[in-house]
């Protein structure tokens, strides 16, 4: 009896070193993980991550942020130094906010318009070499002319914003077939197909960025826009469809929505007795839009900081297309 009960103890003592050695190992294992500096299971930014290649489509290449050689660290996403930026409308207003915003970002920028003095003025406050083209915006062959005197210029952009725009303030019952015609040939046509002939040598650049200005009336009601809000809608169409064609080679396109702008476009309106408490009414943060606010989002559309972002329409309109305010004097 005393032999077996012997056994037994022994055995018993055997499973209990094993149970408290196996605590030891998973409780060493676990400081191991705790004294380990976070992100260190990650390999370091020394370059471009690869990816398998079914993860690709062919001519695609991976967007990750660069590192500077010289400097040793983390290149910063918002910048654009060595890259080419085309901006229509470029000669006030949002445009020119845009050409300034992309310019302190390092990038080149070409500016276009259909006044040359008016781009000139622009361009004398930018840093980069900035190139000023003339476009004949209104015209059937004015995005193919553009795009021409584009690649001849620089062979190819690596940021196109889609500015350039008319407007027409009318009842529907106003509007003329050579209204209806200059919106759309203007803000649809010719974004279009000025987008569609400088892709391709986009894509052969190793990607890029298209950024179009719409407008946040193609996604709300407004009235005596309609044939304006019309064209804009379209304009967020074609920003997804685009997104979606281009995005396996390495193109981003999205779009900004801009609200009430103080600009020359709305000064007039503006003007008139009470619009402006009305509109502040509407606005969650109770100023109107400067140029600047769009700019600097479409600055970050162009850059890398945004390079998983594609196919979005982003309203910069102080929240004023986010809801209805009952209580507008809240």
């Amino acid at each position: 009896m005393g032999k077996k009960h012997d056994k037994r103890d022994g055995r018993d003592r055997a499973d209990k070193r094993n149970k408290r050695d196996k605590r030891d190992a998973r409780g060493k294992s676990a400081e191991g993980l705790e004294r380990e500096p976070a992100g260190s299971a990650q390999p370091p930014a020394t370059g471009p991550v690869s990816a398998p290649a079914s993860a690709l489509a062919p001519g695609a290449t991976l967007a990750t942020p660069e590192v500077d050689a010289r400097a040793g660290r983390r290149r910063s996403p918002f910048d654009l130094t060595g890259r080419t930026a085309l901006v229509t409308g470029a000669s006030r207003g949002i445009g020119a906010a845009i050409a300034r915003s992309l310019d302190a970002q390092g990038a080149r920028v070409i500016l276009s318009a259909r006044t040359r003095s008016d781009c000139e003025e622009v361009a004398a406050g930018l840093d980069n070499e900035p190139l000023v083209l003339v476009a004949a915006r209104a015209t059937d062959d004015g995005a193919e002319r553009l795009a021409t005197e584009v690649l001849d210029a620089v062979g190819a952009v690596d940021v196109l914003v889609n500015n350039a725009g008319v407007a027409r303030r009318s009842g529907s019952a106003e509007l003329t077939g050579a209204d209806v015609d200059l919106l759309y040939r203007v803000n649809v046509r010719n974004l279009l197909l000025l987008t569609a002939r400088l892709i391709p040598p986009m894509i052969a650049r190793g990607g890029g960025s298209v950024v179009n200005v719409s407008s946040v009336v193609g996604q709300r009601g407004a009235p005596w826009r309609a044939g304006y809000a019309a064209t804009k809608g379209a304009v967020d169409a074609l920003t997804r469809a685009l997104a979606m064609e281009h995005g396996p080679q390495g193109v981003r396109v999205n779009a900004v929505a801009p609200g009430v702008v103080d600009t020359a476009m709305w000064r007039a309106a503006l003007a008139q007795p009470g619009v402006v408490d009305s509109v502040l009414g509407l606005v969650p943060l109770r100023r109107l839009s400067k140029a600047d606010d769009v700019a600097d989002v479409v600055a970050f559309l162009a850059s890398d900081a945004s390079r998983y972002v594609t196919g979005q329409v982003i309203a910069v309109d102080g929240g004023m297309a986010s809801g209805l305010n009952l209580y507008p004097s809240v």
